[in-house]
């Protein structure tokens, strides 16, 4: 009889005064049997003796069945200590690491891949040489956004209330990319938000919470080319004016389809379950951004690919859409 695997323990480092019950309430219904240890106001200073620390104890073994989570409101910390823990682990002592500060990977990847989606169920085909503006885009969500949706070959408006951010984060996204395909602006006065999405097909509102960045009026006016909007923000007043939290798919415009905050946070809820599954069933690995937004786009092809098999079955769902 072969050896029972060590006990799965997922340690939470949070680089907040508490550590954020979210991921930990998630970790505990999806692993009830699994160890939960959760640390408080983690430092990069502190992070490579816990990370060490974690590494070592159950041996090789161990280390398999040993995760950590990198997260808390700080995004530049979370990075930090993200880097620290790859420079630390080394053979056979590598942890699976996953790493979503502020839910910001989690949310992005879910709100580009729900645009992706309604985009192609609409006849917009994917984003490759559209135009998309997101709204916020130097916030935690909005780069991440923004930076996805150039890798899938947008053209990408990155707004800001201060020009030089977004041009910042713009210019990061083209230098990771190897590509021109992120442009920053200055979007504060409701003629500016105007300008922003006036060539754009698609828009992400990834403000925070509480803040109206796009009015409805100025969507109608400047929205010609517009055919899918979507936003993050469920707390009034919304980042999109009309836009209510639980809609999905619906056209709240002529021609133009909006997807709600709740509609996008449900989702972002099942992307941050497979990635804790994707981490717990592997030996080492880091689960960032990049495998968030993999995840939630295989999520949304194979819905699509279902639909329309069913919808045509005479068909090649292949032949409709692009996977």
């Amino acid at each position: 009889m072969s050896k029972p695997s060590k006990k799965t323990v997922l340690i939470f480092l949070d680089t907040d005064k508490h550590a954020s019950p979210f991921d930990i309430l998630t970790a505990v219904d999806l692993y009830p049997d699994a160890q939960i240890l959760a640390y408080s106001n983690v430092t990069p200073e502190d992070s490579k003796r816990i990370i060490q620390d974690a590494m070592f104890p159950r041996g090789p073994d161990g280390a398999k069945s040993t995760k950590l989570f990198i997260g808390g409101y700080d995004v530049e910390k979370a990075v930090e200590i993200l880097e620290i823990a790859k420079k630390s682990m080394f053979a056979p002592f590598e942890l699976a690491v996953v790493v979503d500060p502020k839910g910001a990977y989690t949310t992005a990847s879910a709100a580009v891949a729900r645009t992706l989606a309604t985009s192609l169920e609409k006849g917009l085909a994917d984003f490759k040489g559209k135009t998309v503006t997101v709204l916020a885009g130097t916030g935690p969500v909005g780069q991440i956004a923004s930076r996805l949706y150039a890798i899938e070959g947008a053209n990408v408006v990155v707004t800001s209330r201060d020009l030089a951010r977004s041009t910042a984060v713009a210019n990061k996204i083209n230098d990771e990319i190897n590509a021109q395909r992120a442009c920053g602006v200055k979007a504060a006065a409701p003629s500016e938000v105007g300008d922003a999405i006036k060539n754009s097909q698609a828009i992400l509102s990834a403000g925070a919470a509480g803040v109206a960045l796009l009015p409805l009026n100025v969507l109608k006016e400047y929205g010609k080319q517009c055919k899918v909007v979507a936003d993050i923000n469920a707390i009034p007043p919304l980042g999109v004016e009309g836009l209510k939290p639980t809609q999905e798919n619906v056209e709240m415009l002529p021609g133009v389809w909006g997807i709600g905050a709740l509609a996008i946070g449900t989702f972002k809820n099942k992307v941050e379950a497979q990635l804790f599954k994707q981490a717990v069933e592997s030996p080492k690995g880091i689960l960032d951004y990049k495998v968030a937004y993999e995840i939630a786009k295989s999520i949304v092809l194979a819905k699509l690919k279902k639909s329309e098999e069913k919808h045509n079955p005479s068909d090649s769902a292949r032949n409709l859409l692009p996977f």
